[in-house]
Order: C-alpha cells, then structure tokens, then sequence
C-alpha cells in the first residue's frame, strides 16, 4: 500500500513540476497604439505564423468568416467617435472579423468582444460598420501575422492587415477637424463659468489672492443660470475670506435651501454651521 501511495505521490509531483514550465505561446499577443489626429486608437489581437503553411485559401478559408488572428477576438478600440465606410462609430472597443477572398475582403466591426473563434450565431445588428477592401499582393511574404496603423494623417489612417504576401488596408476617419473647432470657437470666446469658478476654487483652497478668487466666482455665478448648492458653498466660504459676511451669509442661507430640497445632509450641516459661526440670524 505505501509503495502504491508513493508512486501515486510521484506522478503528481510530476505533473506539478511541468505546470510550472513557461513555454512561448504559438501565437503571441501583441498590442498596438496608435495616436491619429486626437484619437487613440488600440488594437489588441494574437500573431500566427505560416510555419510553412499555405495561409489564404486553405489554412485561413477564402469566403469564411474570420477572426483575423488567432486565439479570442482581435479587438480594436477608439476613444473618440470614428467614420468607417459612411458610419459613425461610437468610442468604445469593437471585435474584427473578415471574409477574407482572392481578390477583396469583407471587414466588419461587431459589438461582441469576448470570446475565441467565430461567433456561434452571427447578429447582423451587433455590426456597427461594413465594408470591402481590396487584396494587395506583395512580393515579401511575411512570415509572422501583422496588423498595423499605416497612411497616419490628421484626420484619418488605414488599419493595414498583413500576412503571407497579403495585404488590405481597411481606412477610417477621425473628427480632429470638427474637435480643434470646436476648440478654437471656445479659446477665442473666453472663459465659460466652469473655468471661472475652478480657478476661483484652486485660488481660494491653495491660499492664494483671495480678492481675485472672489472676481472669479463672482464672474462664475453671473455666467450661471441656476447655481448648484455645492456652487453657492464654495461662493460662501470665498466671500467670507474675502471679508463680504454679508455676502457670505447670503449665499450660504441659499445654499442650505438647494441641500435641504436635495436631501444632502452633508451640506445642511456645513452651511448650519457657517452660518452660525457669522453669526447669521
């Protein structure tokens, strides 16, 4: 019996040496990030290599759907609105799958992002953009599965696609045009409230020229149409600093109204507080 446990001991310890030996995977994953215009674009997928495979047409099908890679869905994510063929992709993080052909490819962006392979059952209403790209045959075959970002301008680049002496660029468009703008109109009419009143805030809570803090935040609350109670708080307590009790007490009686109409016991006891430390009535 101690002869059989011992074996039974030695197999196992077997087993958990050789889970802990790190091999390279097969196909590796990489990571791309790429900056266009003011996007940020990332592109996260797995690499196989040919190893003396014939890819397109017999290990990768033509007229297939694919995941464009190897291993769980190869994903693409835009942090601003994107264009691709005419529509408007929100930001957020998307799957890759094509239908790769001999002498163009069907690229769709889908919704669904975890999972490995194809999906089970294809949802045409999961796909946010469509389009077919034409095949570039090159005289280098590449050994190893390469996406890149390629064609960088302002306002848009191509995701270039590229293994054994295949290549397809899928492009798309960046807003950087209507987002400098956009930018542009808001530097050149000067300072909207909220820059107004951090300014005033930063002064007032880092000690610095109060007098200033208190032209800020009375240019804020002039700009604002119904000030917040937090707003009037902050207003408060830089008047107070300044000097204005009068002023201060006036705004903290209104903010204390906007906390008790909230519900937020918190500022009803600050501005309770305040007000009887001035010595409001």
């Amino acid at each position: 019996m101690n002869k059989v446990v011992l074996f039974l001991l030695a197999i196992v310890a077997s087993f958990t040496v050789e889970a802990q030996i790190n091999t390279p995977a097969p196909s590796p994953s990489s990571k791309l990030i790429q900056t266009v215009g003011l996007t940020e674009v990332t592109i996260d997928y797995s690499r196989p290599s040919m190893r003396g495979r014939k890819v397109y047409g017999n290990l990768v099908p033509f007229d297939k759907l694919w995941r464009t890679g190897a291993n769980a869905y190869t994903k693409v994510t835009f942090d601003t609105q994107v264009t691709i063929a005419d529509s408007a992709v929100e930001a957020g993080t998307y799957s890759i799958f094509t239908k790769p052909g001999a002498s163009s490819w069907e690229v769709f962006f889908y919704t669904d992002i975890d999972g490995g392979g194809t999906p089970k059952v294809w949802e045409e209403e999961k796909v946010v953009a469509q389009l077919n790209v034409p095949v570039y045959k090159m005289d280098m075959p590449v050994e190893t599965f390469t996406i890149t970002i390629d064609d960088v301008t302002s306002n848009g680049a191509n995701i270039g696609i590229i293994w054994e002496n295949t290549y397809v660029a899928v492009p798309f468009s960046v807003p950087t045009d209507a987002t400098v703008m956009q930018n542009i109109d808001k530097a050149l009419n000067g300072p909207i409230a909220g820059d107004y009143y951090a300014a005033a805030v930063y002064y007032s809570s880092e000690g610095k020229d109060i007098q200033k803090a208190k032209q800020w935040m009375d240019k804020a609350m002039s700009m604002t149409e119904k000030p917040a109670f937090w707003q009037l708080r902050q207003q408060s307590l830089i008047l107070a600093k300044a000097g204005d009790k009068k002023g201060a007490i006036e705004a903290a009686k209104k903010s204390l109204a906007g906390a008790k109409e909230a519900g937020n016991d918190d500022y009803v006891k600050m501005n309770t507080d305040s007000l009887k430390e001035w010595g409001a009535k």
